[in-house]
């Protein structure tokens, strides 16, 4: 295993890909055009489910070899880093193969579809360097917010209000992502959206200490677009949260789904006792697939330039991010990325979410008029 680190940080670190369809995917807009502009890195490979896409991707995105087979991918002496990026129920296979066979592996969040797939993941990775797709919080704003708040820059901070919207998750979904639908699956809007909107909080205000929430589902029944059919959503497309952080940072975050593209939006705004700042986005996708825009009470020096561009409205910002920081823990033989451990942190908390949400002990108002709201206790 030295022989092959030390290798690595004299040559290219190849990286394949499972999942990386050129026709539509996620590793399609930000994956790719992550590792093509990143030095130190090439795609040496992408596996897709058949051989014609495959083929097709490789042709396209300018990877030297295809696999129709990931596991024969995964298996290739040729292939340094394994990208994951299909659907999580496929994803403990995928990465315990990958592990075994001595890779480092990158996968999509959430790792797992549950906390005991996750936790099994997480303990089979040794010594091997991983990283966990919970890249909104290596934005260099996002990086720079933390900075100013650790350095007192707004003084003690105090509370946090978080606006987390996506088109995603909506009364209308492809057949495709049905499975975002079905418990299961383990992908949904808390699992996704919550967990990457958490984590950013925690990146920037503390680890969260304390939680309450509550869960709804706005849209019961869904359309399946291409099949004239119609659905049952088993997930919530609306999750409210409140917590509270080891820093002392009281926050509510509203998190939703189906919002017109024109309407997604994130923000963030931390009030401290000697000013504020914020982050803020509008990618259609939530805002870990774009780059953040951080603004502050006081003059801003402005945050370092991201590693790469490019993608769906830059979908590959914080996706290169991971890759360079894979890149340096390479290099220098550290491990700084984000990666199972953390994964298993985060699924964890959404699962504490989750639990809070269950537990709630829901009031219905009564005897409502014009002048009085009383709440049966």
């Amino acid at each position: 295993m030295k022989n092959r680190k030390a290798a690595m940080t004299q040559r290219e670190i190849r990286v394949g890909i499972v999942g990386a369809n050129a026709q539509k995917s996620w590793a399609s807009v930000s994956h790719v055009p992550a590792i093509n502009g990143l030095p130190g890195l090439k795609l040496a490979a992408v596996a897709t489910s058949t051989e014609q896409s495959a083929r097709e991707a490789a042709k396209v995105f300018g990877a030297d070899r295809w696999f129709s087979d990931p596991f024969a991918m995964i298996a290739n002496d040729e292939i340094d880093i394994i990208t994951i990026s299909v659907k999580v129920p496929a994803h403990r296979e995928l990465v315990l193969a990958a592990l075994e066979a001595g890779k480092a592996v990158y996968c999509e969040a959430p790792l797992g579809r549950t906390i005991a797939e996750t936790e099994e993941m997480a303990r089979a990775v040794g010594s091997l360097h991983t990283a966990i797709g919970l890249q909104g919080r290596l934005n260099p704003a996002a990086r720079r917010a933390t900075q100013l708040i650790s350095s007192g820059k707004i003084g003690r901070p105090l509370n946090a209000r978080i606006v987390s919207t996506t088109t995603g998750f909506g009364p209308e979904l492809p057949s495709s992502y049905d499975y975002f639908n079905k418990t299961l699956s383990g992908a949904n809007l808390l699992t996704i959206s919550a967990g990457h909107t958490l984590d950013l909080v925690e990146a920037v205000a503390g680890e969260i200490v304390e939680v309450d929430a509550r869960t709804e589902i706005l849209w019961p029944t869904i359309k399946l677009t291409d099949m004239n059919e119609e659905s049952v959503r088993e997930t919530p497309d609306h999750v409210a949260v409140l917590g509270k952080t080891q820093s002392g940072v009281v926050f509510t975050a509203d998190i939703s789904g189906g919002v017109a593209p024109e309407d997604a939006r994130f923000s963030c705004e931390i009030r401290g006792s000697k000013g504020w700042l914020s982050l803020t986005s509008d990618h259609v996708y939530g805002f870990q697939a774009g780059d953040l825009k951080l603004t502050l009470s006081s003059p801003l020096v402005k945050p370092e330039e991201t590693a790469v561009s490019g993608g769906f409205m830059d979908a590959a910002i914080n996706v290169g991010e991971v890759y360079a920081h894979l890149v340096r823990d390479f290099q220098t033989g550290t491990y700084n990325t984000p990666g199972f451990e953390h994964a298993l942190h985060n699924a964890r908390l959404i699962g504490a979410v989750r639990r809070a949400a269950e537990r709630g002990q829901r009031q219905r108002i009564e005897g409502f008029d014009e002048a009085t709201v009383r709440v049966n206790s």
